[in-house]
């Protein structure tokens, strides 16, 4: 297929620039299975989660942090720039995206806000090495001094309610510089709601990376690299998976990230998933065999962006861009703080 197979027309007001004002009064688009009623779409309210989750169902949380990434300064020579960190290497380094009018080189000095002092120590492909002071660790300074790192499409500066909204209810493990935008739209409420009626609940880790962000930039999606991200997931949750699926319960991945994890599971002969921990740079688009999951909550996402791609996969190409159509027809909010979608996988 062709990256131009997953384009389509989106106007800008529809795009969220900041959260509603509670998680859950986003909207929901229903994508039921094919093989259930007539197989229409249906425009709902979030919180009718509850009502299409199931008993014996298992919802897959992703509870990683998002670090307040973004740090602004200048070069030595005075020039302006601004850092947004990748992902934490040690406990004084990191790999970072650099953006200044001239690229640093090795040795290159940074002055970075709240005196933060750092050095580029070399460079990994678009990405930087950078040393920061050893005073303090790189996370205890980006936490006193770092910005949220909100997306190239949010167009204004991270303000306060950012640092609560621009992250899940159930964040555990600091590491993001995206948030897993799917599990955006749960609160405390809603997740003890769905406890209540018998859906459990596990987790994994991934830390999004900005490269999230990125548009396929080959035509055919097939000569396309995919980046990596390192995830975790444990023994619990692999657990619970075999359990659910031999007791006949769905598997609901929140968010395209948990399906990055399962999806990457080594499969034991007989077909049960495995805990694993490690790099993943799987790339799921049309045609890809789904192993695991069987419900997915996502949010609207970036034209030409594999994240499409995967949804497309896990509902079938046509009929994703055909919910794409409905949902800018009936004005649904994309993107980050956007609405979500709940798709049954076909049987």
């Amino acid at each position: 297929m062709k990256t131009s197979d997953f384009d389509y027309f989106l106007p800008d007001e529809l795009v969220a620039q900041a959260p509603l004002a509670q998680r859950t009064d986003s909207r929901l688009l229903y994508v039921p299975s094919l093989t259930s009623s007539d197989g229409l779409p249906q425009d709902l309210q979030f919180t009718a989660v509850e009502a299409l989750l199931r008993e014996g169902d298992l919802l897959v949380l992703n509870d990683t942090r998002v670090i307040p990434a973004r740090l602004f300064g200048q070069k030595e020579s005075g020039g302006k720039l601004e850092v947004l960190v990748e992902r934490i290497t040690g406990q004084y380094t990191a790999l970072c995206h650099i953006r200044c009018s001239r690229s640093p080189k090795a040795g290159a000095q940074l002055l970075l806000e709240g005196s933060v002092k750092a050095e580029v120590t070399g460079r990994q492909d678009a990405l930087f090495e950078v040393s920061f002071d050893g005073d303090r660790p790189v996370l205890d300074w980006l936490q006193e001094f770092g910005h949220m790192p909100l997306p190239p499409y949010i167009e204004r500066a991270d303000d306060e309610d950012d640092q609560e909204r621009y992250q899940t209810v159930f964040a555990d493990k600091a590491g993001a510089v995206a948030a897993p935008t799917a599990g955006l739209h749960f609160d405390d409420v809603l997740l003890e709601k769905l406890k209540a009626k018998g859906v459990q609940t596990a987790t994994v880790t991934l830390h999004v990376g900005a490269g999230t962000f990125q548009p396929v930039k080959v035509d055919d999606i097939a000569e396309h690299v995919m980046h990596s991200e390192w995830i975790d997931v444990p023994t619990g949750t692999a657990q619970l998976i075999n359990a659910t699926k031999a007791a006949g319960g769905r598997v609901v991945a929140v968010g395209t990230t948990v399906v990055r994890c399962l999806e990457s599971l080594p499969v034991q002969a007989d077909g049960s998933a495995q805990a694993w921990q490690g790099e993943t740079s799987i790339f799921i688009n049309p045609g890809y065999q789904f192993r695991f999951i069987d419900v997915l909550v996502t949010n609207f996402h970036l034209p030409k962006s594999t994240l499409l791609m995967l949804v497309s996969a896990f509902a079938g190409y046509p009929r994703m861009m055909d919910i794409y159509r409905h949902a800018v027809e009936q004005k649904y909010r994309f993107f980050s703080y956007g609405d979500a979608m709940l798709i049954e996988r076909n049987n």
